[in-house]
């Protein structure tokens, strides 16, 4: 065999590992998931943005169709509008939920709509310089991660115990990552619905990154929705929501 011909193979080789590798990084595994029924879940809101201190409410649509779902989600203040409205929506299948699209538009900033290609089975992104990702089971975006979560907790319930760990692969405006759920604790929140024990999740950002942490209190007597959300970034602005209503959807 020539060197030419070694060479080649090797590099192959290496740009298969590669390829193996990446893909292994987010292969959801196949858990039992346990869907909650549709609600419309209303919130409080506080908030920082831009050094401004805000608050407001946030109404959350969540629609569990059977074959379907839909997530919608918006969050506004009286003292400058809407400050973030996000939108998922897709098909449910052996993972749980599977995404065909999900749109956010942040305050301040374009809309921008992530799009999981079911023929082409890969993620793609509004932005053309944005890697793409492949769909090979159990991906999510930053909405529909949430909701995934709840569903897999309802179904076992044991196993979230402190200190467990469930990986989601998720996929935000211009890319996608890993994000690691550690369940932290039970606690006890007085909310506006009254007291509630919670379990508390956090998704915590590695110290170099820009990602969003996200801290989770699912109410397991409420269907185990989320009673409390807080979204923190990394320059410190951050979005606190509790729960103060729960209605049923039109039509549900």
């Amino acid at each position: 065999m020539s060197f030419t011909s070694l060479r080649t193979l090797t590099v192959a080789a290496v740009l298969l590992a590669s390829c193996l590798s990446a893909s292994a990084q987010h292969a959801a595994p196949k858990r039992t998931f346990k869907l909650p029924p549709s609600a419309d879940l209303r919130y409080s809101v506080r908030a920082q943005q831009s050094g401004l201190a805000l608050s407001g409410e946030s109404t959350l649509k969540w629609l569990n169709g059977g074959d379907k779902y839909a997530i919608a989600t918006e969050t506004r203040s009286a003292l400058v509008g809407k400050i973030n409205e996000a939108r998922s929506n897709g098909t449910i299948d052996a993972f749980g939920l599977a995404p065909a699209a999900f749109t956010e538009k942040r305050w301040r900033k374009e809309a921008t709509t992530t799009t999981f290609n079911r023929t082409g089975m890969t993620i793609n992104f509004a932005d053309a310089a944005a890697p793409t990702f492949p769909l090979l089971g159990g991906e999510q975006d930053r909405s529909s991660a949430i909701w995934q979560l709840i569903a897999i907790a309802r179904a076992n319930a044991a196993a979230f115990k402190p200190e467990s760990v469930w990986e989601l692969f998720v996929a935000g405006a211009r890319d996608a990552e890993p994000w690691t759920f550690k369940v932290a604790r039970a606690e006890t929140l007085t909310t506006p619905l009254g007291v509630q024990r919670t379990i508390h999740i956090t998704r915590a950002t590695p110290p170099d990154s820009k990602g969003q942490q996200l801290d989770i209190w699912l109410a397991p007597s409420l269907e185990w929705y989320p009673v409390r959300l807080r979204f923190t970034d990394a320059d410190g602005d951050f979005i606190e929501q509790t729960l103060e209503k729960i209605g049923k959807p039109d039509g549900a």
